[in-house]
């Protein structure tokens, strides 16, 4: 059975660059737009890995990921963060929410900064699903 990715973004063009790369490896996309629309399809769907963009309208990645990691019946699903913040400063995000008495979370699993190259996507996403 192929193995199912939801893949969290808002901009089409990298919904479409990831769906391509998951379909040509063998994998399931699902597609989420924001991170309520993700949040919904993660317990729906029960994906296998999710593909996380940060700055997002409604939900911020930030949030979503912060609720996969402290929710015990998610926070073993792997994340990838793909996006165009800088993954230094995703961490500090995540300290200063944890400084504010918010549980304190895991880094992702992998942090890639885009632009992406398909291979090194692929590359992470087999990492953690082989």
């Amino acid at each position: 059975m192929r193995k199912r990715v939801l893949v969290v973004d808002d901009d089409p063009d990298i919904i479409t660059f990831v769906v391509t790369v998951l379909e040509e490896n063998n994998f399931t996309p699902i597609i989420a737009k924001d991170g309520e629309e993700a949040s919904r399809k993660i317990k729906e769907e029960k994906p296998d890995l999710v593909i996380l963009d940060i700055l997002m309208p409604k939900q911020s990645g930030i949030k979503l990921y912060r609720e996969l990691k402290t929710d015990d019946s998610l926070k073993d699903v792997p994340v990838v963060v793909l996006s165009g913040i800088a993954k230094r400063t995703f961490l500090r995000s995540q300290e200063a929410l944890t400084e504010f008495g918010e549980n304190n979370v895991p880094e992702p699993n992998a942090y890639i900064e885009k632009p992406v190259d398909p291979d090194e996507l692929a590359e992470q996403v087999k990492k953690f699903l082989a």
